[in-house]
């Protein structure tokens, strides 16, 4: 008998960037349950925890179109975030 060891929190977030960095395409939460597990192992269940805990933080942007939600990430953001940060640390 094998264990199967889960994904730490982090590891799925991070997982989750890459879809959206890889694709640079925008999605709903369906499209996401579905694309998740097969190319990045993130159960479908955890999916939308993991999600809402990027949209907390600021790294995945919602929208909600109708009644849809929408949610992307772009590289571009993440690097002007990372500037910005930066910035201001070197300012203090």
């Amino acid at each position: 008998m094998s264990k199967k060891k889960g994904l730490s929190a982090e590891e799925k977030r991070a997982r989750m960037m890459e879809i959206f960095f890889e694709t640079k395409d925008v999605f709903q939460l369906k499209e996401l349950e579905k694309i998740a597990p097969k190319e990045k192992g993130i159960t479908a269940m955890s999916v939308k925890e993991v999600l809402q805990s990027l949209v907390d933080d600021g790294m995945v942007d919602c929208e909600r179109i109708g009644t849809s939600n929408y949610y992307w990430a772009f590289p571009s953001k993440a690097l002007h975030a990372r500037k910005r940060k930066l910035e201001a640390l070197e300012s203090q």
